[in-house]
């Protein structure tokens, strides 16, 4: 967990990276903002904030705002008794995405290394996405990303999102 002071700078940190990118949100918008450190106590390197517009029973869309070189975790969204699985795209509005996902492993990858133990990622095909790129997900598909040295703004765009149905690689991390 973090402290509510770590949190507070983490918020302020996002709405920054709105401000920068022009775009607006709410005083509701930005109550709903979630810090997300995966329970890890580790949020500047394994971490992720986010704001959701909307999530219903057909589509769900977000902002993700990752800090310099921030990791969110390994996993995969599998299927639910009520659908397949989350398909979920990504669009880089700002920085560098480096999104890893199942595939021939990339030699020499980019991500800065934030795993200690083997049982921590598994997936090492790299898709680098830059300012105005996207890249679709499929249900059920293994994957990671990092932000580059200047942190990124990602817009995500799927089917609805539920934290019950994401499965991470390290057994730690709590939802």
């Amino acid at each position: 967990m973090i402290s509510q002071k770590q949190y507070k700078e983490a918020k302020a940190k996002t709405l920054e990276y709105f401000d920068k990118l022009n775009i607006s949100v709410t005083e509701s918008e930005k109550e709903r903002i979630e810090i997300a450190d995966f329970g890890l106590s580790n949020l500047y390197n394994i971490g992720l904030q986010i704001l959701t517009y909307i999530n219903t029973e057909k589509v769900c869309a977000k902002e993700l705002v990752l800090f310099p070189y921030q990791t969110c975790p390994e996993h995969r969204h599998i299927d639910s008794a009520e659908s397949e699985g989350k398909e979920e795209t990504f669009r880089c509005r700002y920085g560098i995405v480096y999104l890893y996902l199942e595939g021939e492993p990339t030699e020499n990858i980019k991500a800065r290394r934030f795993w200690k133990r083997t049982d921590e990622v598994s997936v090492f095909h790299e898709i680098e996405l830059r300012a105005g790129e996207q890249y679709t997900l499929y249900p059920n598909t293994k994957h990671w990303f990092q932000a580059g040295k200047d942190g990124a703004l990602v817009s995500e765009f799927s089917t609805t999102s539920t934290d019950e149905t994401d499965i991470f690689t390290d057994k730690r991390i709590q939802r």
